[in-house]
């Protein structure tokens, strides 16, 4: 297949990728003020396409992150070969766990096709193992901080509003939710909204036949676009399973794990560091009914995600070590 016709077909993949992004992270930004009925379906997807737009395009640092620190750029720009089989891994399981209503991180599953690729075709030494660690920390950390910071801005608002009556309580969180979901939306496309811009700007060092990572406005614009309209399609399966399935949630308990989510995924971003907005809403979810009871939490529910984000590194790492060992792409 001539060279140019396989960086054609890679931008197809990357776009396959944002969209299963769009589907399944949907979930992520509305889900709650879907479940709490602030918003009607439509409306808050329609929101959070817009949003997820406007996120991917202002920020580049887990773009380069992804294209530069986790596999030696030297080996990805000798061939598309890797870059296919972290997408094909990405795109498999990402389509598998909606079905399925499991609300999955995309980035992770895209790191770990990447690393399970990158060590078939040349071995362990092409791991950046700094960068892959930073990622492995934070899938301990976030979901962490995002349970901490659920519960933390939930007791805070408790006893701030311990004196209100519910009807003004719940007026009141109503319209804040709105502005909680559109911050969790943006910080949705800002983290994850950059792994298609770092796919497609590996694929143009490897046209190039340069070491030199770059990314280009129409990048962005292409990524982004992608992902609105994967959110417009939806993940209703992982919408329900996030909205109404973890704990019943009223507009306050929405507000505080969107704003506490966002807060956690826009420090990340700062960092350049990918982060499953998956894990960190879904812990917040949880911080944030343990504060009624812990049994206010179905606990079987829980850990069917959590058993899924771990599943999420062998299976995806799995997929990308198996298309690179006994697949013949090119």
């Amino acid at each position: 297949m001539p060279e140019s016709a396989l960086f054609i077909f890679v931008i197809i993949f990357a776009i396959g990728f944002a969209l299963v992004n769009g589907f399944n992270d949907a979930a992520n930004a509305i889900a709650t003020v879907i479940g709490t009925r602030v918003l009607s379906p439509l409306r808050a997807v329609g929101m959070a396409a817009v949003l997820n737009f406007a996120g991917a395009a202002t920020g580049t640092a887990v773009a380069v992150f992804i294209g530069t620190k986790i596999i030696d750029p030297g080996v990805l720009s000798q061939g598309y070969d890797i870059i296919f089989a972290s997408l094909a891994a990405v795109i498999i399981w990402g389509t598998a766990a909606t079905l399925l209503g499991l609300p999955v991180s995309m980035s992770h599953s895209f790191i770990a096709g990447l690393v399970g690729a990158g060590f078939a075709a040349e071995g362990s030494g092409v791991i950046m193992w700094g960068g892959f660690g930073k990622v492995l920390s934070a899938v301990g950390i976030a979901p962490l901080l995002g349970f901490a910071g659920g519960l933390t801005v939930m007791v805070g608002l408790s006893w701030a509003f311990r004196r209100a009556t519910p009807l003004r309580v719940e007026g009141l969180f109503s319209r804040l939710q709105i502005l909680s979901a559109a911050f969790m939306a943006y910080s949705h496309g800002k983290n994850d909204g950059q792994m298609p811009i770092g796919v497609i700007a590996m694929a143009l060092m490897i046209h190039r036949g340069s070491e030199q990572f770059q990314i280009d406005p129409w990048m962005w614009v292409l990524s982004g676009s992608a992902i609105a309209l994967g959110t417009l399609i939806g993940g209703w399966r992982v919408i329900r399973t996030l909205g109404t399935r973890i704990t019943a949630l009223r507009p306050v308990h929405g507000f505080a794990a969107e704003s506490s989510a966002a807060a956690v995924i826009e420090a990340a971003s700062a960092l350049g560091i990918p982060v499953s907005t998956t894990h960190c809403i879904s812990s917040s979810i949880m911080g944030v009914g343990a504060t009624k009871r812990l049994s206010a939490v179905r606990w079987g529910v829980a850990g069917n995600i959590i058993l899924a984000w771990v599943l999420t590194f062998p299976i995806c790492a799995g997929i990308g070590w198996l298309l690179i060992s006994f697949g013949e792409f090119f």
